[in-house]
């Protein structure tokens, strides 16, 4: 990862880096393991994760159905 100064703004890239960690999630996996996870915790946790992605991905493609109007 790289992020580059311009201008000796030194804001300016710790904006720009701070952003990019939060894009790839750096920040929730070190919230997540700082703490010990019970393994019935964790594999409760996944299904939640797994219910979720599935209930958001439905929420995307019942409305391609109907392309006309409804009636």
């Amino acid at each position: 990862m790289d992020v580059k100064v311009y201008g000796n703004d030194i804001e300016k890239a710790l904006k720009a880096l701070k952003r990019q960690l939060q894009r790839e999630g750096l920040f929730r996996e070190i919230k997540k393991r700082s703490f010990y996870e019970k393994p019935s915790e964790k594999e409760k946790r996944k299904q939640r994760e797994a219910r979720k992605k599935v209930h958001s991905s439905k929420k995307f493609t019942r409305d391609t159905r109907f392309k006309g109007k409804r009636s």
